[in-house]
């Protein structure tokens, strides 16, 4: 048994003060509050990240591995991400199946994997950003189902451009539990609606690699900010946004936005050839490529440059995007029955200790 002692937390939006948190057998079983403490700590739920390419100095797609995947738990978990989704960009037939097989077979020993994100190949050439033009294809029903035959139930995100493929392919990963996500798309305002309509839940990178708002062509963005439920992603590192634009995108869209980090490590193998750059990575020829981010930074630049209140910016890195996936009931919360994957961070907002499954994690 653990017993966290003396900590601040946020039930919804209410600041309150923990005399201490009990844990057993992974989980949270009591949190004994009081009126007032002068807290040591800041305890949070543990990062979801639903878009990281690598970690630890391995990027998945370059060396697809069982070594690879366990050398990102371990750095994951050291920086407070105690749940992710591996992801993948667009690229070879035979590399995507490399990585698949890869990752059913380590998910019956996974700890803070949750599977895998699939950036493509069902792109928009229009707007591919550093992705490969030569691999990016219209799907096929056959092809789709191929692939989640081969995972298993471990592809469980496909980021696609809905305005290039046809409705049964959509519909088949809907209809199979895939989290579908719009992203490098050149969708019209309208397109980009009916899509969440459709059941389309959320959007990826908002803004990046996505058609823009006009005033006369209100693009992408707009029919996020219009639509009642989407949910969109977006990358908070002061690279691939502004931080005054993240600032209108936290007021238009509050409870619907969620962080990721998209971030990538050193790469200098074919096609993706990752060099970092001024705290963020790019290509050999200058186009962006992902960040140097994580959770625990993109947490403190919302809070310290966008304006965003720390219990919302707390929310963006973990209840959302559990709410997202499905998990949110013992994932991204601290709450009686949820799972004891907490971080106690200090008043600067650095982290001083992960629990994972309620256990302490070493941060070194």
């Amino acid at each position: 048994m653990l017993n966290i002692s003396n900590a601040k937390y946020y039930d919804d939006d209410a600041l309150k003060y923990a005399k201490g948190i009990a844990i057993a057998d992974g989980k949270i079983t009591s949190i004994e509050d009081a009126e007032a403490l002068d807290a040591e700590y800041l305890a949070v739920p543990g990062f979801i990240d639903l878009q990281i390419y690598g970690a630890g100095g391995r990027l998945f797609s370059a060396k697809p591995t069982i070594e690879s995947l366990t050398i990102m738990e371990d750095d994951l978990l050291k920086k407070g991400t105690t749940g992710f989704l591996a992801c993948m960009a667009t690229n070879s037939p035979e590399v995507f199946k490399e990585c698949i097989k890869t990752a059913k077979s380590f998910a019956k020993q996974a700890r803070n994997f949750l599977g895998l994100h699939l950036e493509g190949p069902y792109l928009n050439p229009k707007r591919l950003g550093a992705h490969v033009p030569e691999f990016v294809s219209k799907a096929t029903l056959e092809e789709v189902k191929s692939l989640l035959d081969l995972g298993d139930g471990v592809i469980k995100m496909m980021t696609i451009a809905p305005e290039c493929q046809d409705e049964k392919v959509i519909q088949y990963l809907l209809d199979h539990d895939v989290l579908v996500s719009l992203g490098h798309s050149d969708a019209s305002f309208k397109e980009a609606t009916s899509a969440y309509d459709r059941g389309i839940k959320t959007t990826t990178h908002l803004f990046n690699a996505m058609s823009p708002i006009h005033h006369r062509q209100p693009g992408i963005p707009t029919a996020f900010f219009n639509h009642p439920k989407a949910m969109s992603s977006i990358i908070v590192d002061g690279e691939h946004l502004d931080y005054e634009v993240v600032k209108l995108a936290y007021k238009l869209s509050k409870g619907r936005l969620f962080l990721i980090t998209d971030a990538v490590t050193p790469c200098d193998i074919a096609p993706y050839q990752h060099i970092e750059r001024d705290n963020k990575f790019v290509m050999p020829d200058g186009t962006l490529s992902g960040s140097s981010l994580t959770m625990l930074k993109a947490l403190q630049n919302c809070v310290r440059h966008c304006d965003i209140p720390l219990h919302e910016a707390i929310k963006m890195t973990s209840l959302y995007p559990g709410k997202l996936i499905g998990a949110h009931e013992h994932l991204g919360q601290i709450k009686v029955g949820s799972k004891a994957n907490l971080l106690l961070l200090n008043k600067e907002l650095k982290l001083q200790q992960v629990i994972f499954r309620g256990e302490s994690i070493s941060t070194k």
